[in-house]
């Protein structure tokens, strides 16, 4: 089966640290459905796990029994990526264990294209209605309509103010402006809307919407407060960090405050929930969890401060301190956007100052008055 290459950016779910991950426990061990086959996690909810490209390897997919005006079948959340593998996947799964099963409605819970990379063609194959956060649905509605060949001049220059290097922004010049709408179906044209709070039915049972950011706009998680489940998306997964990035569309953004502010958010939920998430094993110790990934984001900022204050540092510079890996082009749009995410979060809190010259974005401690 021929095999596509995505840029590698836009699969943007890893954060490239490994992050502790003690105090957790995985109901299922570390057993994940097998290739073309579904899983029982609990009645009436099972589990599609698919390959992508990249380090990931996999997105998880999950499957509730549903009803709608036209009889049972299943709701889908997450679809994976439009890739020929992906599509092969889901048709042997539809032959095979989901034989003459329908999907009522496909639920995207954010906007990156291995989650929502086949919504499309699940929602026109089923006729079902696509539901997501208008935050990601707007998202994912810009960038497959802003697609060209050239890449905008305010993306090299945000590359340049990042520290990127000619070669550097030459080999992202290469890879156009389209490649979002590559690896996406075509959308509907409508969509249900989801916001926090809201409960969703899906078939007998409400699932309450809690949304979180900082990895992407409005991601929406689900919970089934009665058995204690909760689908997490990206929002929380069990052995990395997702990225977290600034980008060229807002760059004045604080999204690593805002991933700080959700982590807090989801700290009220039950601690002994079943997290079923976007990428790893089924775990639960969500709050031990929550707290690693609280306590590593801010040991980064420590660490990325003193560095910045022994001499002025540009975003390319910082990526020994924040990540424990060679980052090479395949990666190097979503080192960036993470190093600038920290380096944003130590500017608001006062602990970093910018410089720009010549184009390049320079970061130091602030002067003492």
């Amino acid at each position: 089966m021929t095999r596509l290459s995505p840029d590698a950016a836009l699969v943007a779910d890893e954060s490239f640290v490994p992050t502790s991950h003690k105090g957790l426990t995985y109901p299922f061990g570390h057993v994940g459905p097998e290739p073309h086959q579904v899983m029982t996690v609990a009645s009436g909810l099972r589990w599609v796990r698919l390959t992508v490209p990249g380090p990931l390897k996999h997105i998880n997919c999950w499957l509730i029994d549903d009803t709608d005006d036209r009889g049972p079948g299943v709701a889908l959340v997450d679809t994976g990526m439009n890739l020929p593998d992906a599509r092969a996947a889901w048709k042997a799964v539809s032959t095979g264990p989901l034989a003459g099963v329908r999907i009522t409605k496909v639920i995207g819970t954010h906007f990156h294209p291995d989650h929502i990379g086949l919504a499309g063609w699940m929602c026109d194959h089923h006729d079902a209605p696509l539901i997501m956060t208008r935050g990601e649905w707007l998202t994912a509605r810009m960038l497959a309509a802003d697609a060209r060949d050239a890449v905008p001049d305010a993306m090299i220059a945000f590359w340049r103010a990042a520290g990127w290097n000619d070669e550097q922004i030459a080999r992202g010049n290469g890879r156009g402006w389209s490649g979002f709408r590559r690896i996406i179906t075509p959308l509907p044209l409508g969509y249900r809307r989801i916001a926090d709070g809201e409960t969703l039915m899906i078939g007998r049972r409400p699932w309450r919407i809690v949304t979180g950011s900082g990895h992407s706009p409005e991601h929406a998680c689900l919970l089934d407060e009665e058995r204690g489940i909760l689908i997490s998306g990206d929002q929380v997964l069990p052995r990395i960090s997702s990225n977290v990035s600034l980008g060229v569309t807002e760059p004045e953004a604080d999204p690593l405050g805002e991933w700080l502010d959700s982590i807090a958010k989801l700290k009220k939920l039950p601690h002994d929930l079943i997290v079923l998430p976007g990428h790893g094993d089924v775990f639960s110790g969500l709050h031990v969890r929550l707290d690693a990934l609280d306590r590593e984001h801010r040991d980064r900022l420590d660490e990325l401060a003193i560095f910045i204050a022994e001499a002025p540092r540009r975003a390319v510079d910082c990526f020994g301190r924040l990540f424990r890996r060679a980052i090479g082009p395949e990666v190097l749009g979503m080192a960036t956007g993470e190093a600038l995410a920290h380096l944003r979060r130590l500017e608001i809190d006062g602990r970093a100052a910018k410089d720009v010259i010549d184009g390049v974005w320079w970061y130091r401690a602030p002067h003492k008055s």
